[in-house]
């Protein structure tokens, strides 16, 4: 079939033009032609579409008189309107324009999305966009409203109808960030904390809760001094009060979770599968190396027992070649501990062992100076290098440890593993920093104001996953690509008209791959 001018309207409510051919009854996108808002502009845009179409297609002059005057020709304005239609489709997708009916919050999410920068700045991203901005006073009140008439609630509820009809609940993963305030005085929620970049300015710990893909579904904000232990229970309980949740597991990392979270967890009727530290290992694999030695096969899974707080294993148990099963009826002072071997991973701790015994007998021999080198072994003002630690740690390379409150005849030991990793190779993607939740409100001062702050986040921390998931490609990948691309709106001839940007392959593609997820009914 030739190709035809097709048009189509966007969420946003624009028409989208676009040249497309049909076979075997699918549409095939050529080129998005651009999208109208009136319909001078969509003639427009057909105009040029048709030129595309019948490039060589003559006029008849029978007009033998002298040329008219062409008038006035102007550039008036132009607009990213590519972009901004995209990301208001997406959030409209997700119901956050109907639940909150609040287009000065719309607005702040929107350039939140675009250019991480404060409330005030934010008219000068809108405006560069072709975005008629609110006045900076309405952008602050919307922050004001979006707390006092719990905009957080009616988002995680949205979140959470969006996660439960595509990839579910069952796994949810928990991460926290900090955020620092350049500020000289604590209050009572900027306060001098814990920080892994040894900072002494005022901080606050943020906690997410995402499912399985790294969608949202519950964040909140605490003091900087909480330990990040503390987070957990809270966020959770949220959760559940929520959406009246029993029953689910939740993933995290070994520092995340303490050794009181874990049987808080537990005692909740919640299950968890946390990364185990690997100081643990020669404990639990006692049996295995007792009967197979060091030698382990690329993939060889143990499924063992670890100790729940200071009470010991039974030491007797490496007497049996059949490592234990753990139920929490046989073993309740023990975790299950699933420990997995794999040869690529042993090759990178060796590397990293090996240049660790580099630096610990270079600080031996004088050529470096370190106070805390690891194998160094120190006795009085003499240093010598801690051969049965680096052993000991060369034994180890290799295995990864997951520590467990689910049955094995619930969850096989493979399944675990493959669990875990299903959602921590979201933090390739996605990791709970600075620069990735584009969220430091060093420019609020008052709780109520960086609270309304992070909801604002929130929202567009959904729209950016739920991009990322249609697309595949990352937030900063579609701005890149569709921000340069403007409609300008001009006078030609007295007329006003628009004209449509030319968009790249790569750009159509995208554009039809978010068109064809935001048109979709909802299965929900």
């Amino acid at each position: 079939m030739a190709p035809f001018l097709r048009k189509v309207k966007t969420a946003s409510g624009a028409t989208a033009v676009q040249i497309a051919d049909k076979s075997d009854g699918a549409y095939r996108i050529l080129e998005h032609l651009g999208s109208a808002h009136t319909d001078a502009e969509l003639a427009a845009l057909m105009s040029v579409g048709q030129e595309k179409l019948h490039p060589d297609q003559g006029v008849l002059p029978l007009d033998t008189g002298p040329p008219a005057a062409t008038g006035e020709r102007v550039a008036k304005s132009s607009r990213a309107g590519l972009l901004v239609d995209a990301l208001t489709s997406v959030y409209r997708r997700l119901g956050f324009a109907d639940a909150l009916q609040d287009e000065a919050f719309f607005q702040l999410v929107l350039a939140r999305l675009v250019e991480a920068t404060s409330t005030s700045d934010s008219v000068r991203v809108l405006e560069e966009l072709g975005v008629d901005a609110y006045h900076r006073n309405t952008l602050t009140n919307a922050l004001a409203r979006a707390h006092e008439h719990h905009y957080r609630s009616r988002i995680a509820s949205l979140c959470f109808t969006h996660s439960v009809a595509t990839t579910g609940v069952s796994l949810c993963l928990y991460d926290v960030t900090t955020l620092y305030f350049e500020a000289e005085h604590e209050d009572e929620l900027r306060r001098v904390g814990y920080s892994k970049e040894r900072r002494v300015d005022p901080q606050i710990v943020v906690g997410l809760l995402v499912d399985r893909s790294g969608f949202p579904l519950e964040i909140a904000c605490y003091e900087g001094n909480k330990a990040e232990t503390h987070t957990i229970l809270p966020v959770i309980q949220q959760f559940q009060a929520r959406h009246g949740i029993s029953d689910m597991v939740i993933v995290g990392d070994a520092g995340m979770l303490s050794v009181e979270n874990l049987k808080a967890i537990d005692a909740a009727g919640l299950r968890f599968i946390v990364g185990s530290r690997l100081t643990k290992a020669p404990i639990d694999l006692a049996t295995h190396f007792r009967w197979n030695g060091d030698y382990a096969e690329d993939g060889h899974t143990v499924d063992t027992l670890t100790p729940r707080g200071v009470k010991k294993l039974d030491p007797q148990r490496t007497d049996r070649r059949a490592e234990p099963v753990w139920t929490p009826a046989e073993y309740p002072d023990a975790w299950r501990a699933v420990w997995q071997y794999r040869r690529k991973r042993a090759l990178r701790d060796e590397q990293t062992l090996n240049l660790q015994r580099n630096r610990a007998l270079e600080v031996i021999e004088g050529v470096k100076s370190q106070k805390n080198a690891r194998f160094v072994k120190t006795t009085g003002a003499k240093k010598t290098f801690d051969e049965a630690r680096y052993d000991q740690a060369m034994k180890m390379s290799g295995w990864k440890g997951y520590v467990s409150n689910i049955e094995a005849d619930i969850m096989p030991a493979l399944e675990v593993v493959g669990s875990y990793h299903e959602l921590w190779h979201v933090e390739q993607s996605f990791r709970m920093s600075k620069t990735d939740l584009r969220a430091r409100p060093i420019f609020h001062r008052k709780r109520d104001s960086i609270e309304a702050h992070l909801t604002m986040v929130f929202a567009a921390l959904a729209v950016t996953r739920f991009m990322q998931q249609t697309t595949g490609a990352s937030l900063k990948k579609i701005v890149t690509t569709l921000r340069p691309l403007r409609e300008f709106i001009g006078v030609l001839g007295g007329h006003e008209i628009a004209f449509p940007p030319a968009v790249p392959a790569d750009a159509a593609n995208l554009i039809a791959e978010l068109e064809q997820a935001t048109r979709a009914d909802p299965s929900w």
